[in-house]
C-alpha cells in the first residue's frame, strides 16, 4: 500500500453494495475506484459547501460580518441611482 494512503472499513447495506457492484461492473472498474470517485465528487461539491458554511459561521462568530441593514441600504441606494439613470430611456 502507498505510504500516503490508509485503509478504512465501512458497513453498508446489501442493496447499496449491489448498486456499487453494478456500477463497478458497468464501468469495468473495481469497487475501490467507484467509491473513491464518488467520495471525491461528494467532497468537491457538498463537502465543500459544508466547509464554506462552517467558515462563514465562524467568521460571523469572530465579528467579521457586515450589518445587514447597512448592506441593504447600500443596495437600495445603488438601485435607486440606476432607476434614475435609466428612467428617461424607458419612456
Amino acid at each position: 500500500m502507498d505510504k500516503d494512503k490508509t485503509q478504512i472499513s465501512i458497513r453498508i447495506s446489501r442493496t447499496l453494495l449491489s448498486e456499487l457492484d453494478s456500477v463497478a461492473e458497468a464501468l469495468d472498474r473495481d469497487r475501490t475506484w467507484v467509491i473513491l470517485h464518488a467520495l471525491r465528487a461528494y467532497l468537491d461539491e457538498e463537502g465543500a459547501d459544508i466547509l464554506r458554511e462552517f467558515e462563514g459561521i465562524a467568521s460571523l462568530d469572530r465579528g467579521e460580518g457586515a450589518d445587514f441593514d447597512k448592506v441593504l441600504g447600500e443596495a437600495e441606494t445603488i438601485i435607486a441611482g440606476s432607476d434614475r439613470k435609466y428612467a428617461g430611456r424607458r419612456a
